[in-house]
């Protein structure tokens, strides 16, 4: 096994809030699968849930040499583990080239982060 590739991201929370209190369906639908969606706004604040899945996907995007839409990366919890899941054009490549994907993710006061680490196992 080898580390392919590292990618990190930090979402201001003040930011993302701002943006999806301007355009909020449009912000969710654009961003995120409906599982994301319904995940986060079931928290008291959605916010921090919504800015960590949107480092995520950015953190993810860093790792990739190609570009892909907000919709074909998204996060799941296994319990309190955090899972990428990936579209099937995404999971297809993954599975061909050997690669997994793994995702840390951390939010506080003002800041998200997620990390992604890219192996070829």
């Amino acid at each position: 096994m080898s580390i392919v590739a590292i990618g990190t991201d930090i979402v201001e929370l003040a930011r993302l809030r701002k943006v999806w209190q301007r355009h909020p369906r449009r912000f969710l639908e654009r961003h995120f699968v409906p599982s994301e969606i319904q995940y986060c706004l079931a928290k008291p604040d959605p916010v921090p849930s919504l800015a960590v899945r949107f480092a995520a996907k950015e953190a993810f995007q860093k790792c990739w040499p190609d570009s892909f839409g907000w919709l074909e990366v998204w996060v799941e919890m296994e319990g309190r583990r955090p899972l990428l899941h990936f579209a099937p054009k995404l999971r297809t490549r993954m599975e061909a080239e050997h690669l997994k994907a793994h995702l840390s993710l951390t939010h506080e006061r003002h800041y998200a982060l997620a990390m992604v680490v890219l192996e070829r196992t």
